[in-house]
């Protein structure tokens, strides 16, 4: 007869081989259900007519259901919080950027930690800063803008407090030497009608929240906050060339529960890698002034970091705090 304390050490040994085992092939089987991508915004904003833009391609390649799920709140907080907190198994993930991901932590405390909470899966698209001013405004150059600026009592809007616009707004002023109040709106279209309305003399937009108003002539852009002159909006001058040094440049991706494995992560990559090459969807983020970019998971995780090396400067110099 076997020593009962051999046996029990063979039974304790398969439960862990066949446990390896199961999820050794749970992860091969990957995905077998639909997927959920969180945006943490509302439907109709950038991120997401952005996660909507790669929905259909990533299911094309995964060969399940991909759903896109709204769950706004807090600065994006709250969807990306309930990521954070679903579990690893690649079936919820986020479509996270520079807000919830890197901006908001800097200025209140939020549940979760963004460098290590999460897992960088891809980035989609970098979208830079265009400063838009209303159509008739008679500055027809940075330089002039920044000149009337100084003599008058203007109004810069955003898409809402401790937005990666507000943040753009308050470095220009202190970057250009100017005054401008903020204004904080509830998101892109209303802050649009705002400054095509007159009510707004400027605002930090993204191609997709500005084509609207641009196409009916009620704004036009001066000039692009990357660091040099881009093809992604052609014929715009950089701010830096006015403002040396000025950049505010959003990134928009894909994240996932921190503890993923890393068969899973490497599909996700993969999935929007292959999204992000489609022909339909470049021609569609062109079209909107949006850089495709599909990075891989570390060099998004680097992105981040320094994404709250920038801003976290302007947030202490501003005194900018989110209650």
């Amino acid at each position: 007869m076997k020593p009962p304390r051999r046996n029990a050490l063979r039974t304790v040994a398969a439960t862990v081989l066949s446990t390896l085992a199961f999820g050794a092939a749970a992860q091969d089987a990957y995905p077998s259900r639909p997927i959920r991508i969180v945006v943490p915004y509302p439907a109709g904003g950038t991120t997401d007519q952005l996660a909507r833009a790669i929905q259909k391609p990533m299911q094309d390649f995964l060969k399940q259901p991909v759903i896109v799920e709204n769950k706004a709140g807090a600065g994006g907080t709250i969807g990306t919080d309930q990521v954070v907190k679903s579990a690893p198994d690649g079936y919820t993930i986020v479509f996270g950027n520079s807000g919830p991901n890197a901006i908001v932590p800097l200025m209140r405390k939020v549940p979760y930690d963004p460098l290590t909470d999460l897992r960088p899966s891809a980035t989609v698209a970098i979208i830079p800063g265009i400063l838009a001013v209303p159509a008739d405004t008679p500055a027809k150059t940075l330089k002039e803008f920044v000149a009337l600026a100084k003599q008058q009592d203007w109004y810069f809007g955003s898409v809402g407090n401790g937005s990666q616009s507000h943040l753009a707004g308050e470095h220009f002023n202190a970057m250009a030497g100017l005054k401008l109040t903020h204004i904080p709106y509830a998101g892109g279209p209303p802050m649009m009608t705002a400054l095509g309305g007159g009510q707004l003399q400027a605002a930090f937009v993204t191609g997709l929240d500005g084509a609207g108003m641009l196409q009916a002539g009620k704004v036009k852009y001066l000039a692009v906050a990357t660091p040099q002159r881009t093809n992604v909006v052609p014929g715009l001058p950089a701010i830096a060339e006015e403002v040396p040094g000025f950049r505010s440049v959003a990134w928009f991706g894909v994240l996932a529960p921190a503890g993923v494995p890393d068969a899973i992560a490497a599909k996700l990559n993969a999935a929007v890698e292959y999204a992000v090459t489609r022909p339909d969807v470049q021609k569609l983020f062109a079209d909107r002034n949006i850089e495709t970019r599909a990075s891989k998971p570390e060099e998004m995780a680097k992105l981040i970091r320094d994404e709250m090396a920038q801003w976290g400067e302007v947030v202490k110099r501003s005194n900018i705090r989110l209650g």
